[in-house]
This record gives C-alpha cells, structure tokens and sequence, in this order.
C-alpha cells in the first residue's frame, strides 16, 4: 500500500518502530469502523497484529498487509465476517482519499490472494493461537459498580465512561493488551479516568483497601 519504514525528514531516515506500530493500528481502527466492526473484532486485529511482530521483524513484511489479514482473521474469530473486497476497498481509500473503487483486475487479484495467504502466515507464527480475553466486559462492569457507588449528579457531570472507554482503545495503539490482564488494564483505564476528572470514589479514605484492589483479584467474567 504504501512504505513505512521511511519518513520524508531526509534520506535515510527511520521511522522508530513504536511510531509504525502506532500508525498501522490507527489504519487498523479507523478501517474497522468504516467496516462496521464492533469493538471485540476490532481489538482482536490490533492483538494479532501486535502478537506478529512480537514473533517477526518489522523490516521483513508490509505492515499494512498484515494489518489487512488481521481485520480480515479477526473477522472470522469473532463472527463478523467480512469481505475481502470491502477490505481491499476501504484500505486503498484510506490511502488515496479520492480514488474510486478498485476494479476487478489483475491488481484487485493480486492483493486479495496476497491478503488470504498474508492470514495463513499469521495463523501459522501465532501457532493459530488467535483468541484473546479483552478487558471490555471488565470494564463494562467495572463502570456499573463505580456508577452505583457514586453519587448521580456527580457521575452525570463528568464523561468518566465515556473516557475510560476512549482511554481503553486508545491503548491498543501499543502492545499492553499482551503485556498485562484484561482485568488489570480495565483497572488501570478507569483509575485514569477518575484522575483526570478529580473524581474521588466514596468512602475510599475510611476503606481498608483501595477501591481498585478489589478488582484486581484476577477474577474472571464468563
């Protein structure tokens, strides 16, 4: 699709890999909205993607067409299925913003097949381990008991949801979903959230433990 190891700052000069990374999961965002993926599916494409290159090396293959196979693989594992043509589709406008849709020619070809067999590379370094726990339904009742334990008037007037959410997808730019748990970086997202408003969860100071403690018992949700 396009060269990302380079930047136009002068010749020969690296892009660090932490920056790709970030650009490539921001593609893989912004197409899985414009695909209408929900948020699991989503966050499983920016997983396989960053567990790849946990195993491979940046230099050795396209970043985007990994990107591209992730969405498409995490499409199957979470049952929402997509097109390999909306795929390719949506891709080549995120990269040329006035383009029409691809033919079908020998170019639309080629990038499907190499997107099919790009998923069986993936699936083969990953050891087809492709399923992961999200920290989603953590945080999702994380935020009921929060919301319960406070004050209404309090919880109305500060977005704390609506940032613990933004801070949680935010996070997938980088590879904490495979460093930590699902119910530590739910924890950690809202903790955050709370900072940034000055928002204090009550009765913490009379508490024996912090509030966040109690979360972070590695507790499982079905």
């Amino acid at each position: 699709m396009e060269t990302v190891s380079r930047e136009s700052h002068g010749p020969g000069a690296v892009v660090p890999k932490a920056r790709v990374h970030f650009r490539v999961t921001r593609f893989i965002m912004e197409a899985g909205v414009k695909l209408g993926l929900q948020s699991i599916p989503v966050a499983t494409a920016c997983t396989i993607y960053h567990k790849f290159f946990g195993e491979a090396d940046l230099d050795a293959y396209d970043p985007y067409l990994i990107a591209m196979s992730a969405i498409y693989l995490a499409g199957k594992v979470e049952e929402q299925h997509l097109r390999t043509r909306d795929i390719i589709n949506v891709s080549n406008r995120y990269f040329n913003p006035s383009s029409e849709p691809l033919e079908l020619d020998a170019r639309f070809w080629e990038l499907r097949d190499s997107i099919v067999q790009c998923e069986l590379l993936v699936l083969r370094a990953l050891r087809f381990q492709v399923s992961f726990q999200h920290p989603h339904k953590y945080l999702l009742h994380y935020l009921i008991s929060i919301k319960n334990w406070m004050n209404r008037y309090s919880w109305q007037r500060t977005p704390i949801s609506v940032t613990a959410w933004a801070l949680l997808r935010d996070s997938y730019h980088g590879a904490l979903c495979l460093r930590f748990r699902a119910q530590h970086i739910a924890v950690a997202v809202l903790h955050l959230a709370l900072q940034v408003y000055g928002v204090a969860v009550p009765a913490e100071a009379e508490a024996e433990k912090p509030w966040w403690q109690i979360y972070t018992m590695d507790t499982e949700i079905p």
